[in-house]
């Protein structure tokens, strides 16, 4: 076997396998669980949650948020890597770009599942309003999916005429599928040179488009007038912790790609040491930023604020609150700062408590602040100023976390996660002969 035959069928994807299938068939359970609740919240209104007049959020926005965060990877590690020519990052690009999109799509479903009223969603188009952040997110959402995808869809166009190849025989219908895919690539210089121009203006497209993203998601908050969110520091503070929730997610899927379809030798422990050193660096300016949004207002907060600092580092919340910041962000730097701790095991679960820790770190941001409203209503119930998600709220949340897993998944096994053509040609493997074996 030459090396581009061996190369080939190192990267294309391959059968599912029984644990495969069972973990989907796990992950479709937990969907349907989330989907008969969301119909029975649907038919009885909200009252199934633990939402009210005060916690009037909670845990879906939190959930949303996380989402929003997660996929400002797809800047981070796609396209400013493209576009400073890194070549370590090219097994790396396209598991970024499929986490991306899943976690927008998911961002975009998460924020219709908090409505109470699914059916009055074509009024945030029809009765939009500049004024409102929440319009400027209906219209930066829906674009940052169609970059995303075009993202991930262009670089795949020699890889699909490959698949086209080397499915001709066992799948002549998946060949089919993908030739279609490929939108009829030959290689040639001209479609070589229309590719390489139109990832790159892409990948310029979604640097700005992904900040403005965490931007306008912070400005959903800062815009408020609430305590504990009435900060100009909120946009960068989002948009370091969205580096943080996606960099850790990155890590976490690497990984368990590399394992599963054994790809070692294409995934190596040099990459996880610079993903490791890049998440480190995430995680230090996101430290920097937690500093500067809760000490200087120990040294300059009014009542209501020190009420909402006090809850958050003495009271309610301040176990979640510590072991977000010490477990979730602090530990994770101090590990990472040796080499052993950029190895690929032990990067995976800081990469995990990183993520764990991120989606938390949503809860404390969204639910602590809205239990201090900036008009107080008298004689409410004691249970308005506490919040816990309900089993609705829990099961409907999880279920959206399994759906994101699921896109991921379906993604992994139909499309090549590394680059072949790209990976040849960085390796200066030519194609020698036709590839038209394979088992799907």
């Amino acid at each position: 076997m030459n090396a581009y035959k061996a190369l080939v069928k190192d990267l294309v994807p391959k059968k599912f396998r029984k644990k495969d299938k069972l973990w989907m068939i796990f992950l479709i359970v937990i969907i349907v669980a989330g989907l008969v609740a969301y119909i029975d919240q649907v038919r009885q209104g909200q009252k199934v949650t633990n939402m009210n007049d005060y916690a009037l959020w909670g845990i879906y926005i939190s959930n949303f948020v996380f989402f929003i965060a997660t996929s400002f990877v797809g800047s981070v590690a796609v396209a400013i890597l493209r576009l400073t020519n890194n070549h370590w990052r090219t097994p790396l690009v396209r598991i970024a770009e499929i986490i991306t999109v899943a976690a927008i799509v998911m961002a975009g479903i998460t924020i219709m599942i908090d409505m109470a009223r699914p059916d009055r969603l074509l009024n945030l188009f029809v009765h939009a309003r500049l004024q409102s952040p929440i319009t400027w997110d209906v219209v930066i959402i829906p674009t940052y999916i169609v970059i995303s995808l075009l993202l991930l869809y262009f670089p795949l166009l020699p890889d699909f005429a490959i698949l086209k190849k080397y499915f001709k025989k066992k799948k002549p219908k998946m060949s089919k599928l993908y030739g279609k895919l490929s939108l009829n690539w030959t290689g040639s210089a001209a479609q070589k040179a229309i590719q390489t121009k139109s990832i790159k203006i892409i990948a310029l497209m979604i640097l700005p488009v992904g900040l403005l993203l965490q931007t306008i998601d912070a400005w959903l908050f800062s815009t408020t007038y609430r305590i504990g969110w009435d900060s100009t520091n909120f946009a960068p503070y989002f948009i370091s912790g969205a580096m943080v929730a996606g960099i850790g997610g990155l890590i976490c899927v690497i990984f368990v790609v590399r394992r599963y379809k054994r790809l070692h030798k294409y995934i190596t422990d040099f990459h996880f040491d610079k993903m490791g050193k890049l998440l480190a660096l995430a995680c230090m300016i996101y430290l920097y930023f937690n500093i500067n949004e809760y000490v200087i207002p120990l040294f300059t907060s009014k009542k209501d604020e020190a009420t909402h600092l006090d809850m958050l580092i003495t009271g309610e919340y301040s176990v979640l609150f510590w072991v977000v910041t010490i477990i979730g962000l602090i530990l994770p730097i101090i590990v990472m700062f040796f080499k052993k701790g950029r190895k690929p095991v032990p990067l995976f679960y800081i990469g995990l408590i990183v993520v764990i820790g991120s989606w938390w770190k949503r809860f404390v941001i969204v639910t602590p602040t809205l239990l201090h409203p900036f008009l107080p209503i008298q004689g409410v119930p004691e249970s308005w100023r506490h919040y816990f998600p309900s089993f609705h709220e829990w099961i409907i949340t999880i279920s959206t976390l399994a759906m994101a897993l699921l896109l991921i998944t379906i993604m992994i096994r139909y499309l090549p996660v590394i680059p072949i053509q790209r990976t040849a040609e960085e390796l200066g493997i030519s194609k020698e002969e036709p590839i038209e074996k394979t088992e799907l």
